[in-house]
């Protein structure tokens, strides 16, 4: 059964707004994207037009929150495309806190969602390399997380633990089941060590997004007018963000079947998004090596994590997600030397 969406009351969202000089508010509309558990509401006023919304429980840590906001501010600042965060009336704060719970209000913005065209591909590489280039010396008094998907003992648990999350009536033959796992459990181990062995973990660490694909952006003329989602926002190594957003840029996977997905991946694409990215920050060689190696434990990790907890992938059956991934993976491995060599051409 879905999850009930949460709501603003009306004395709250009363109170709330009386915080703001957004001018004279015309309509307020319900705007049900994004978590359940995090009320939104789009506020129309003779100032323009507004998000405001309610911290879901579990994502309303002050401080965490207060490093978000310092990232966005600081991007915001640079005229990078985002949404401006609005501060309340007497102090500029750019969240209200009451009675313990921590509201937001952000500038709304119209925009595209993603069409898959090589100009908009380029564009969020693009913009991607300019959020890294931005953040290259930003610093917080915040210790911000710095776990990924590469190497992470929680994933290799998950893809072991998907041999008993699966529904017994959706299970196949156990020697296909365990082959399935075999190989992605020994892909993903294979993957880490490559990439240590390139030399990662002794490259620098800066703050990176940690959810870049094309649902956290809006389009407008297949150009990015804006990013969010600043949640995930973490320490890495920048190549971290840059292998999600290539394989996120380039995975082709539109039907509900997922064995009907392709092998490859759009490697066109590909080349645009790093295109796009080196435009304005170099990527090095040695980031290269590693690209495709963290792409593949990216895949595993996004597939393995939901599906050892659910069963499912979404509203996809888990074991047939599992095989189009050891597909996909195995694809990968077998053309490293031409993803590797993608920026060349």
């Amino acid at each position: 059964m879905a999850m009930k969406r949460e709501k603003f009351g009306a004395e709250e969202l009363a109170i709330c707004l009386s915080h703001y000089d957004l001018g004279v508010v015309t309509s307020i509309e319900e705007f049900r994207r994004g978590s359940r558990r995090a009320p939104k509401v789009i506020i129309s006023s003779s100032r323009g037009k507004f998000l405001f919304k309610r911290r879901a429980r579990g994502k309303d840590d002050l401080n965490k929150v207060a490093f978000t906001h310092r990232i966005q501010l600081h991007l915001a600042g640079e005229n990078f495309p985002l949404p401006h965060l609005t501060g309340t009336r007497t102090d500029n704060n750019s969240m209200l806190v009451l009675d313990k719970r921590i509201y937001e209000v952000f500038e709304h913005m119209e925009g595209d969602t993603y069409d898959g065209s090589l100009d908009a591909t380029y564009d969020a590489g693009r913009i991607l390399g300019l959020y890294h280039k931005l953040l290259a010396d930003f610093r917080s008094e915040y210790s911000p997380p710095r776990g990924s998907y590469h190497n992470a003992k929680a994933v290799a648990e998950a893809i072991r633990n998907t041999v008993v999350s699966l529904p017994l009536d959706a299970r196949p033959e156990p020697d296909v089941l365990t082959g399935t796992v075999s190989y992605l459990d020994d892909a993903y181990r294979r993957c880490a060590e490559g990439t240590n062995a390139i030399g990662m973990l002794d490259w620098p660490m800066q703050i990176v997004h940690g959810d870049w694909h094309p649902g956290n952006m809006l389009f407008r003329d297949r150009l990015v007018v804006a990013v969010i989602d600043y949640d995930t926002a973490r320490l890495q190594q920048r190549v971290i963000d840059l292998a999600n957003g290539a394989l996120q840029f380039s995975i082709i996977g539109s039907s509900e079947d997922p064995a009907k997905w392709p092998d490859h991946m759009d490697e066109t694409r590909l080349r645009r998004f790093l295109t796009g990215y080196d435009s304005v920050n170099v990527i090095s060689k040695a980031e290269m090596q590693a690209l495709p190696l963290l792409m593949c434990e990216a895949m595993v990790a996004e597939a393995v994590l939901p599906i050892a907890a659910t069963g499912s992938f979404g509203r996809m059956q888990g074991f047939p997600f599992l095989q189009m991934i050891h597909r996909k993976v195995r694809w990968t491995l077998d053309h490293l030397d031409e993803i590797r060599a993608v920026l060349k051409d």
